[in-house]
């Protein structure tokens, strides 16, 4: 099987996506963003850094960017789903470094609008990081603030506000939207439409890596 990079804006479903494709096919998911608010909980000089750049929806540098990656990466031997990696033309150039060329890259694609309501809606377990939406019926948990799947209970982040989705949204354009040409380029992108549901999402992923 090939390995796995998404690109889209926040909140268009990487990690949902990625969580089902781990289920069904045994893939190694990993997220910036799980990296991310790891090393934002060291009690070091770069975690608050980090920390401080996550509450503030502001960029995260190449350099540590890439660090934290391939120190992952070096510890994983299956195929991979990269979920918000790369994000820039220089993070392209270096992955194509450190991984080989037997890979696809899934552009999700989603309305301004329809992030916007995902994001200020969502609430994550912070037992088995599983994904809701409170604002959207087929993605609500059964019981109001308690995780389907385990004991945990939900919390919204703090990062999912109207503000910080802008800033992302923004950066996501101006930073990331040039990987399509290079991507294109390399003939490695595919299209994938968000549905409505998670599972009408995953079928038209299948029919790209089928």
């Amino acid at each position: 099987m090939k390995n796995i990079i998404f690109i889209a804006p926040p909140s268009a479903g990487k990690g949902t996506q990625s969580a089902i494709l781990v289920e069904k096919y045994g893939y190694t998911h990993i997220s910036t963003g799980d990296l991310f608010r790891k090393a934002a909980k060291a009690d070091t000089p770069l975690g608050h850094d980090i920390n401080l750049k996550l509450e503030a929806g502001e960029f995260i540098s190449d350099e540590i960017t890439n660090e934290l990656l391939k120190n992952t990466l070096d510890n994983t031997n299956n195929k991979i789903i990269l979920d918000g990696y790369p994000r820039t033309l220089e993070q392209a150039e270096f992955l194509d470094q450190i991984i080989d060329d037997n890979y696809i890259v899934i552009y999700l694609d989603i309305k301004m609008e329809e992030a916007l309501q995902r994001v200020l809606g969502r609430a994550t377990c912070e037992e088995c990081s599983a994904i809701y939406n409170i604002h959207l019926a087929e993605m609500m948990p059964k019981v109001e603030g308690e995780c389907d799947h385990c004991p945990g209970s939900l919390k919204i982040r703090s990062d999912d506000n109207e503000e910080s989705f802008k800033n992302r949204f923004d950066t996501f354009e101006r930073n990331t939207l040039p990987l399509m040409d290079y991507y294109k380029a390399k003939a490695k992108l595919v299209m994938v439409r968000v549905m409505g549901t998670p599972e009408e999402t995953f079928t038209n992923i299948e029919k790209v890596i089928g």
